[in-house]
């Protein structure tokens, strides 16, 4: 606080709480989870080194631990709702308590098999601090899993384009010939702009093979842009051509599909709301500001 004097006591008991375990309480060997904030999935890497402090790093890398790989890229919908609630804990670390049905899980996607399903328990009171908002969204991401598999991802897409005023037409379930929804303004359809989207609802991310295809199909459609939706998100070859491509193709996640449906969930039709049935509540606002 005395480099930072704009730091809230708050805010740094909060950093110290948190240091202090990474540094002292976590031991070799222990499990590490990383969820990842750009595909619905889980890493898993062991800690192999004591703590470290690295003040040449920029901030915040300052604190670090030596770790290796354990399992990349588990899908989040592998594990048990009460465990996904323990991942979403207000805070960044904390002990998890389902440490052997975690394994499990790991050892099996390691295998190229599916883990034993359980009874999913609720969180104890005595958990952790929870994060409510991770938690719901978490909940609403596996939900849209459930029913969104294979071309229903699509149906989501254009629930969206069209509660943003589009009208769109999609394209059949089956063989697409690389187009899944064509999207334009006006009430018929003939305005603009006109896009041409691509929807991949797979767990693999998407390849630089499937940006360049929708480049020719936009042409053969006359559309102005294009939208490449991946669920699972997309290979560095498809990130490095994101500024090249920026006025032309846009790219959504699994991150954007979810934002841009909350956002115009009011304005979807009630097939929609039946498939996916949301609700609002109010909580208090207890961030640090």
């Amino acid at each position: 606080m005395d480099n930072d004097p704009d730091v809230k006591v708050k805010t740094a008991m909060n950093w110290a709480s948190q240091v202090w375990p990474f540094a002292h309480e976590m031991k070799k060997g222990e499990i590490v989870v990383l969820p990842s904030k750009i595909k619905p999935v889980i890493h898993f890497d062991k800690i192999t080194g004591d703590y470290e402090f690295l003040p040449n790093n920029g901030n915040p890398y300052y604190h670090a631990r030596r770790v290796e790989r354990v399992a990349c890229d588990i899908p989040r919908a592998n594990f048990d709702q009460d465990i996904l609630y323990s991942f979403g804990a207000f805070m960044t670390i904390c002990r998890i308590k389902q440490e052997e049905r975690i394994k499990a899980v790991i050892q099996a996607h390691n295998q190229g098999k599916k883990a034993q399903q359980v009874i999913p328990q609720e969180p104890q009171d005595d958990e952790e601090a929870r994060d409510i908002e991770n938690e719901a969204l978490s909940v609403i991401t596996n939900l849209m899993i459930q029913k969104t598999k294979g071309h229903g991802l699509a149906k989501i897409v254009d629930a969206i384009l069209r509660a943003k005023g589009f009208t769109t037409y999609v394209s059949p379930a089956g063989p697409d010939k690389g187009v899944d929804i064509l999207a334009s303004a006006g009430t018929l359809g003939f305005g603009s702009p006109r896009i041409c989207v691509q929807v991949k609802s797979s767990d693999a991310p998407v390849d630089r093979i499937v940006l360049d295809q929708l480049g020719g199909v936009m042409k053969n459609f006359g559309a102005e842009y294009g939208l490449l939706v991946s669920w699972s998100g997309f290979k560095s070859s498809v990130i490095n051509e994101t500024a090249k491509q920026f006025f032309e193709i846009q790219l959504w996640t699994h991150k954007e599909i979810i934002q841009e449906f909350l956002r115009y969930y009011d304005q979807m039709d009630a097939e929609i709301k039946e498939l996916i049935p949301l609700k609002k509540i109010w909580v208090v606002n207890t961030d640090d500001e």
